[in-house]
């Protein structure tokens, strides 16, 4: 295992700049020079995304910027004590002491323990008033070394003030009459943040006499807190910044949400404030199917919000069905041709690959893959009512949902159908989740009586009244969109291109998409119309991803080091057919980015439908040119819109509303 430091990456009472940038690009710069990354763009770009997330201060005049990055060739570690110091957002002041932490993207475990290990030494006081006293860099390397040479702390332990960091330890027994505490430390690199807001809620915690257990969700890896010591605790602290891993095991207890940074700047707040929720029985509780007498911990909703999110989780997972049936469709036409899907029942029940059919290997092949995509596609309007209704209502929601969907489909509804039918599961199981029920009954809750009763009424109200008004006008409106010829079909293919660079994946994206591919089932060769305004669909959801990927290189002046970074992935994203490639350019300058992007995505929708391209895969942009007709079209109206939007950002940066100067240290790395 290489040294996580040399003297090389070492600066000493040096004056780096005034801001945390200046400070990070000298760092970034002396681990290029000691060959431990191989571009200094990428390493400073990831550095400086992560240092946006959230300030890299912390108290005691330190600050640790830090970062996963593909540049990165071994764990690396950098140091400047600065002799003016630099304010990285913490609330004592700034910092004179500075590590930059580097982790290649794919960092083993053990490495990854090492470095967890040293962040948590940085908030003992004798190893930093060890390190503003060394004279020499090889006397900091030396101090670093001891710190990182004992065993490496165990993956996912309780925080603890001693040096061994065993697994399943804490603050030790609580006095008579104490409050019991149990947290979870998470920040999004999961390489110091995560183990430094441990150590410090357990020091606030023994300062006070409270037990407290923390379960560390970081890189170094992850052991799970004692069911029994759950069980045992009054509160749960969640100081972290990404989704909470098995949040369910807490379902029940009064909760105390804040980022992982205040649980390192503010233990002692955050322990008073998990004693007060215990004692309070209208305290915001953790959700889930455990006892939730009390306030909800989820955040209230706007109901609009609360609608988006759910029609999100259901096409995002019912985007792999529709995926991987529509492509195996499409290799069906590719290997068995056109008619196989006559005669492709017949073929698999009677025929092997010890017994083929009249055509030979490639047409039983392509029975199979039509059956096999056929079925696939079949879950399409479940799944997407199932895991509706499993945003609404998490696990009891499942079930209903997915019924009231095949209830949908049953009955001809199609997506609209199978939207109506998982928010009426959804709210339904969700309703009776929220009653307070014996305690015997409650394990039989969530997986017997709330599907039972919900798939009843959800599946009940499709069939007797909701089904057929929602399939005729479902029936008429597939008629009449499918009908658009000429002029007409040029307008639908404007209008769906306007959709998916609305909002780039949202749910104005997401119907434009769940439109076009419930629609693939219905297509043949007399009625190509459905593939048409899948091609339409997929062309001009390419359009954003490539058009920013090509204004970074139009005009690089125009974005930052990390949008430069972002446009490089882009080129990809865009190419598969991954409109959301483009969400962190319209984060940045949303009034700019969107109405370009869809001004392009309009014109390459409105040139598809034109063009009569059609497309009978639902998702791989050209990587599935196979099973795209006129693919030289299709390709071509995606170039034009490509060009329309990359020059109309572009235009608009430039001129539309006047640019701030591009600052010093991200001018010097444009011109590098």
């Amino acid at each position: 295992m290489s040294a996580l430091i040399t003297p090389e990456l070492v600066a000493l009472d040096t004056h780096l700049g005034t801001e945390p940038k200046d400070v990070i690009r000298h760092l970034a710069e002396l681990v290029v020079a000691a060959g431990r990354a191989t571009e200094f763009d990428s390493l400073y770009a990831d550095a400086l995304a992560r240092e946006a997330k959230t300030a890299t201060g912390i108290p005691g005049g330190l600050a640790i910027p830090h970062c996963r990055s593909t540049a990165v060739l071994e764990p690396t570690l950098a140091l400047a004590r600065l002799s003016t110091p630099v304010d990285f957002g913490s609330k004592d002041g700034p910092a004179d002491l500075v590590f930059l932490i580097a982790a290649p993207d794919g960092a083993d475990q053990e490495h990854l323990k090492i470095l967890a290990k040293l962040a948590r030494s940085l908030m003992k006081k004798d190893f930093t008033a060890a390190l503003r006293s060394a004279s020499t860099a090889e006397q900091i390397v030396e101090l670093v070394n001891k710190v990182v040479a004992p065993a490496a702390v165990v993956a996912g332990a309780h925080a603890s003030d001693n040096a061994s960091d065993n697994a399943n330890t804490g603050t030790g027994p609580a006095a008579s009459g104490v409050k019991r505490i149990v947290a979870v430390t998470a920040c999004p690199t999961g390489i110091a943040h995560t183990y430094m807001a441990a150590d410090s809620l357990v020091a606030a915690a023994k300062a006070v006499g409270v037990d407290l257990q923390v379960e560390t969700q970081g890189s170094a890896g992850l052991t799970p807190l004692d069911p029994a010591v759950i069980a045992a605790a009054d509160a749960v602290i969640f100081a972290v910044d990404v989704d909470v891993r098995g949040r369910e095991r807490f379902a029940g207890l009064p909760v105390i949400n804040a980022p992982v940074k205040r649980g390192i700047d503010e233990p002692e707040r955050l322990i008073e404030e998990a004693l007060a929720a215990a004692l309070n029985p209208n305290s915001r509780r953790v959700s889930g199917s455990a006892d939730q007498s009390g306030a909800s911990e989820e955040k209230s909703e706007h109901l609009g919000q609360k609608l988006k999110r759910a029609l999100l989780t259901g096409v995002s997972y019912m985007i792999p069905f529709v995926a991987g049936g529509g492509l195996l469709i499409a290799l069906d036409f590719l290997l068995g041709g056109y008619q196989i899907t006559d005669v492709a029942d017949k073929v698999v029940l009677d025929n092997s690959l010890f017994n083929l059919p009249d055509g030979g290997l490639l047409t039983y092949l392509g029975a199979v893959f039509f059956k096999i995509g056929q079925l696939s596609m079949g879950f399409l309007v479940p799944a997407l009512a199932g895991y509706i209704a499993f945003a609404i209502a998490d696990r009891p929601g499942i079930a209903p949902g997915f019924v009231a969907g095949a209830v949908a489909g049953f009955m001809d509804a199609g997506f609209l159908g199978g939207i109506v039918g998982g928010l009426l599961a959804g709210v339904v199981a969700a309703s009776f989740a929220k009653l307070n029920v014996p305690r015997w009954l409650r394990s039989l809750m969530p997986v017997v009586i709330i599907p039972l009763i919900a798939s009843i009424v959800a599946s009940g109200l499709m069939f007797i009244v909701l089904g057929g008004p929602i399939a005729l006008l479902t029936i008429g409106l597939g008629d009449w969109l499918t009908g658009m010829t000429g002029a007409s079909a040029v307008i639908l293919g404007v209008i769906l291109g306007l959709m998916m660079a609305f909002d780039l994946g949202g749910p104005v994206n997401k119907v434009a998409y769940a439109f076009a591919v419930t629609g693939l089932g219905t297509a043949t060769l007399a009625n190509q119309a459905p593939w048409q305004i899948m091609a339409a669909v997929m062309a001009a959801g390419m359009v954003p991803p490539l058009a920013m990927a090509l204004a970074t290189v139009v005009d690089k002046k125009l974005f930052s080091v990390t949008e430069r970074e972002n446009g490089k992935a882009a080129w990809l994203l865009g190419a598969s057919f991954i409109t959301e490639g483009a969400i962190p350019f319209a984060a940045a300058d949303v009034f700019r980015v969107i109405p370009a992007a869809m001004l392009g995505a309009a014109v390459t929708g409105g040139l598809s439908m034109a063009w009569n391209v059609t497309s009978q895969a639902p998702h791989g942009g050209v990587f599935v040119f196979f099973a795209i007709d006129n693919f030289w079209l299709f390709l071509l109206a995606i170039v034009i819109g490509t060009l329309v939007s990359a020059f109309a950002v572009v235009g608009l940066k430039r001129f539309a509303v006047r640019k701030r100067p591009v600052d010093a240290p991200e001018a010097a790395l444009v011109n590098a």
